[in-house]
């Protein structure tokens, strides 16, 4: 095994895409060493012709600007330039993509090649610059231990004898951007809701028979009774209310986050007593709302919301609010 003497004149450590100088998920943090790396690796400096220019180049799940420099006898130089969009980045990757360059593009060169990063994401912090990654360890086409530090444009220009492209390239095709999924208040039958399992209050268990609930839902139960908070209002009105709230919400346009503000104006307006506007509130404050888990026609259980829905379900209520989260839906063909 070769071992490259390399330090930097940094180390950045951190979290995520901030190299650490000892990640804690490799167990050598390499040799150490004295001296300046960047002015090492300027011993290397000598006119280089730009052998490669791949504004598309990839690397197992990782894409980016290759940039390599070659001259006989001269050790080759790597520059690797990846957009914000870009993932897995060049520093959570550093030595797979440096072995894949070292192992197609020089594969006869002993060590690998001066290996310069470019992150126009800025991921260190501030503006984007180039990074000199040095690897305490190596052997044919396998690289560990990496550092970072900082190398300027001009001694990137005169480490390789001439200009280096800053940017992307003309070829770069950006990534289809990710599907996100979004929060959405909806209508929902509490059929189609799992069986809840309230736990605070002994009047709230679902131990009635299968015919006291059919004839809760068929005759439906109007008012409150003072057993506990959750019984002791009308379920109807409520989820009338709050269902024309959520019907004019979505004609005017009113994004989720501001629902619950929304709710708390038209329960004033309609003259809602303070139990309905207290629930109201409920069903529309995001970390309160109905959340049914589990992705089919039917939940399959519940984040948050079970003792008002078997208090509905003792009320005979047939449809509520709940929140869901939701994905887009595929295009067509």
């Amino acid at each position: 095994m070769q071992r490259a003497e390399w330090l930097c004149d940094r180390d950045y450590g951190g979290m995520n895409d901030v190299p650490q100088d000892r990640p804690p998920a490799r167990s050598s943090a390499g040799p150490g060493v004295a001296g300046d790396t960047v002015a090492e690796v300027l011993n290397f400096a000598a006119p280089r012709r730009l052998t490669v220019d791949d504004h598309m180049f990839r690397a197992g799940r990782t894409s980016f600007r290759l940039q390599l420099f070659t001259a006989p006898g001269q050790r080759a130089v790597a520059v690797a330039t990846q957009a914000k969009d870009e993932a897995p980045s060049l520093t959570n990757v550093a030595e797979s993509c440096a072995a894949v360059v070292w192992q197609q593009h020089c594969p006869d060169q002993e060590l690998p090649p001066v290996w310069i990063e470019r992150q126009l994401s800025g991921a260190f912090g501030g503006e984007p610059d180039f990074r000199l990654v040095t690897f305490g360890e190596s052997e044919p086409h396998q690289v560990r231990n990496p550092r970072w530090c900082t190398i300027s444009a001009e001694q990137v220009t005169r480490l390789v004898g001439g200009p280096v492209a800053e940017d992307r390239g003309d070829s770069y095709v950006p990534p289809e951007p990710e599907v996100q999924s979004e929060l959405r208040f909806e209508a929902m039958a509490l059929w189609r809701l799992a069986r809840p399992r309230p736990f605070r209050e002994e009047c709230l268990s679902d131990g009635r028979p299968w015919w006291r609930r059919w004839t809760n839902r068929a005759f439906q139960q109007h008012g409150g009774r003072s057993c506990c908070w959750y019984h002791s209002g009308d379920w109807h009105r409520v989820n009338d209310m709050a269902l024309a709230a959520l019907s004019r919400a979505q004609h005017e346009g009113v994004k989720p986050e501001d629902m619950a503000q929304y709710v708390r104006e038209f329960a004033a307006a309609v003259g809602a007593s303070e139990w309905e506007q207290t629930v109201l509130w409920t069903l529309y404050c995001p970390s309160e709302a109905i959340q049914p888990s589990g992705d089919g026609y039917i939940s399959s259980g519940f984040i948050n919301g079970q003792h008002r829905v078997q208090a509905m379900r003792d009320a005979g209520v047939r449809r509520t609010v709940v929140l869901r989260l939701v994905w887009p839906e595929s295009p067509a063909g």
